[in-house]
């Protein structure tokens, strides 16, 4: 039996890339000893690529009040609304290895509302969540909220930013039918 298709689209030969598309590749296949299907996926339209990890960094790797771990904390809680199997399973591994904790991953994904997590990130995930599936409703009371936890108006962006992206970025995966590289499942167990 062959492997599952990695996307119902086109998946380029990384040697036929473009040199930039093959070297960020080539950077995160040595980090992580493997190449996440999302690179593969997206390397299908170079442009978009490129934009949607430009993108992707400005959100995730800046420095500030949210850690990384609560960062990832956001992609799972609303790719769980979602049902973005991708983003899930991918960004849960993430999430366990950032936070040091082999359990908070499937705790987020599956109800964060009864996960081991702070006051302050359940409030964060609650505007995520409010962001990912009505932002129509978001008002200054939402921000009022997380300003009483500590949450500065640059954070409250980011968390938006975080949520939103995903939203994109969800429904990318799903349409592509994107599977999760077998190698997430057990990172940071």
């Amino acid at each position: 039996m062959s492997a599952p298709a990695v996307s119902r689209f086109p998946v380029p030969d990384i040697a036929t890339l473009p040199e930039d598309i093959r070297s960020r590749i080539a950077a995160v296949q040595e980090k992580s000893g493997f190449v996440p299907n999302v690179f593969l996926t997206l390397a299908h339209r170079p442009d978009e690529f490129r934009a949607f990890f430009a993108y992707h960094d400005a959100l995730m790797d800046k420095p500030g009040l949210i850690t990384k771990a609560e960062r990832e904390m956001i992609v799972v809680a609303t790719s769980s609304a979602n049902q973005c199997q991708y983003c899930v399973v991918a960004h849960g591994a993430i999430l366990r290895v950032r936070a040091k904790n082999p359990l908070i991953a499937d705790q987020v994904a599956v109800n964060y509302r009864k996960a081991d997590i702070t006051a302050r990130q359940r409030a964060m995930l609650d505007f995520a969540m409010k962001v990912s599936a009505q932002a129509y409703e978001v008002d200054d009371s939402d921000v009022q909220d997380l300003k009483e936890h500590g949450f500065t108006e640059e954070d409250v962006w980011d968390i938006a930013a975080i949520a939103a992206f995903f939203g994109m970025s969800n429904r990318l995966a799903n349409v592509t039918s994107m599977r999760p590289n077998d190698e997430f499942y057990a990172m940071g167990r």
